[in-house]
């Protein structure tokens, strides 16, 4: 009888979670898979999609797909990240985001997985953002990276972005740089199409198609469900 009980009351708690969240997924396609200001795709076009639970509460908990290209002598091909985290609204303007993203490679023995902790405040239309890791790309070095973010609502649908991150740390000892980019976004019913110029102030240009760091257009597509009946 108490067993009983016990999963009744383990039920009705599942349930009441459930009412209380959401389970959304996404799936878009980009024709650069860029990573701060570097591709992570040798400039070829990458399909995209995550699926993602939030709770009322302000929890969430996801995980983030795509296809990479890290060269021939790389045995990479894909890169999928979990995460979790915490994110409200302390009032109208200002909110928050706090969580932990694990960067993991299935089927790699030359990608090492590594975890990176991230912290945002945001206030109307700007978001800043810190990122830390104690183990960047499976190196056991840090590695910071600062960024702010603008969105800034157009009529008609669309929308302008600005982005600039700074990345440094023991990771970048020898070449610290900046990324940007600027761009535009428009939505059509259900789905979200992008375009925007990436660059950074690195010195020595990526000349090749692998971590190709040039400045660059990037188109962008997706959508989330479940749509919406609107």
């Amino acid at each position: 009888m108490k067993l009983s009980h016990g999963l009744a009351a383990v039920g009705l708690t599942c349930a009441a979670l459930t009412a209380q969240a959401e389970v959304t997924g996404t799936i878009g396609a980009v024709s650069d898979y860029d990573f701060r200001g570097v591709s992570l795709s040798a400039k070829d076009p990458a399909l995209q999609g995550s699926i993602d639970y939030a709770h009322d509460s302000g929890f969430y908990v996801g995980a983030w797909g795509s296809n990479i290209d890290y060269g021939d002598d790389v045995d990479g091909d894909i890169e999928v990240d979990l995460y979790a985290g915490f994110a409200n609204q302390i009032n109208d303007d200002l909110g928050y985001d706090v969580g932990l993203v694990y960067y993991t490679y299935p089927g790699s023995d030359d990608i090492e997985d590594y975890p990176e902790l991230y912290a945002g405040l945001t206030y109307k239309w700007l978001e800043v953002k810190q990122w830390y890791s104690n183990d960047y790309g499976g190196l056991d070095v840090d590695a910071f990276y600062t960024e702010a973010n603008g969105t800034f609502e157009l009529p008609a649908n669309f929308s302008l972005g600005v982005h600039l991150g700074y990345n440094y740390g023991d990771a970048f000892e020898d070449f610290e740089y900046l990324d940007y980019s600027i761009g535009v976004g428009y939505t059509l019913s259900h789905f979200d199409v992008g375009l925007k110029y990436v660059d950074n102030d690195m010195d020595d240009q990526t000349e090749s198609d692998v971590f190709n760091s040039e400045g660059r257009v990037i188109l962008s597509v997706s959508t989330t469900f479940p749509w919406s009946a609107e």
